[in-house]
């Protein structure tokens, strides 16, 4: 089979399209003929090694995972003995950040318990576009303890993260603002937010305007910015942006919000079948949508990874690759 394969850091230009040889599925594992997968900020990071406290997991002179893609769609080519949720033909999406990756391959094999059923209003681009972007969306919210009736506020909405948490922070019946750029503003309001702000104009943390739950996916405001942003029970969650944005709400978030009732932390997501599958229950039942933003043959998977590392994406970036 056909593979993007890398072998030593650096920009775009390292991955190689390669033959190697298909896998074959364990006894609890599927065999997926991808058919599309989404790029994440996760892949250009491990594509870099950097940060480069990463190559403690990822390799520290060369990676260990050569074959970069967590976010499949496709559909079952072969099921090990022991599976007992998927059958041959079924189609199915994951996220295999947690599964040894290997997405930016003809075939890939992981257990089934990374696997959901794709939605059936959904092509395999738009399934592949959803399932880390979107479930971090859902963690996140849901460790800000989201609930009908609150203000919401996504900081960073024009992204993977950002337009999945908007569309699914409305769907709990919340009033939801989307800080953005000029030219991502019409998106952030035809997925559904009620209020939106573009940075480049208004800094959100000076208009005197408090929320019930900021959710930043992006972007960097200091945490006393953030704090005075808060209503008196509000929570911050910081699920992406800056390093020096990722590790101040980690360390500093508990002595930032000291003396008060409000709240600043940080979430690392996980894959979750569980969750997955509420997110796929909210596509069919037309609350979330997947916003792409360019599509790729599998060919030109490299260009993929260039557009990524601009950093300046409307939704997702997908590569169709069968």
């Amino acid at each position: 089979m056909k593979a993007f394969v890398y072998h030593e850091y650096g920009t775009p230009d390292v991955l190689k399209l390669e033959e190697i040889q298909k896998p074959s599925p364990k006894d609890d594992e599927i065999l997926v003929k991808v058919r599309a997968v989404s790029l994440n900020k996760a892949d250009a990071y491990f594509l870099k090694g950097e940060p480069f406290m990463l190559r403690f997991e990822a390799g520290l002179q060369r990676p260990q995972r050569t074959i970069l893609g967590a976010d499949i769609s496709g559909i079952v080519e072969a099921v090990g003995k022991n599976v007992k949720q998927f059958k041959i033909g079924d189609e199915v999406f994951a996220d295999l950040s947690s599964s040894g990756l290997g997405g930016l391959a003809e075939y890939v094999s992981a257990k089934e318990n990374a696997f959901v059923h794709k939605p059936t209003t959904m092509s395999h681009e738009e399934a592949a576009a959803v399932p880390m972007a979107a479930v971090t969306a859902l963690q996140s919210l849901k460790k800000g303890n989201i609930k009908a009736g609150q203000k919401v506020l996504i900081n960073g909405a024009s992204g993977g993260v950002g337009t999945f948490a908007l569309q699914i922070a409305k769907s709990f019946g919340t009033e939801v603002t989307a800080v953005c750029s000029t030219k991502h503003l019409e998106n952030a309001r035809a997925l559904g937010a009620d209020h939106v702000i573009d940075y480049t104009k208004e800094n959100f943390t000076k208009n005197g305007k408090q929320y019930d739950l900021i959710l930043a996916t992006n972007g960097y405001h200091s945490l006393a910015d953030y704090k005075r942003t808060l209503t008196e029970n509000g929570v911050y969650v910081c699920s992406g942006g800056t390093m020096k944005q990722i590790f101040a709400s980690l360390l500093l978030g508990s002595v930032a919000t000291m003396g008060s009732q409000k709240k600043i932390t940080n979430l690392t997501a996980k894959p979750s079948q569980n969750d997955l599958m509420a997110v796929k229950n909210l596509i069919e039942n037309k609350k979330v949508k997947s916003l792409i933003d360019k599509i790729y043959p599998f060919e030109q998977t490299p260009d993929a990874f260039r557009h990524l590392v601009q950093g300046h994406a409307s939704g997702k970036i997908v590569i169709t690759v069968l």
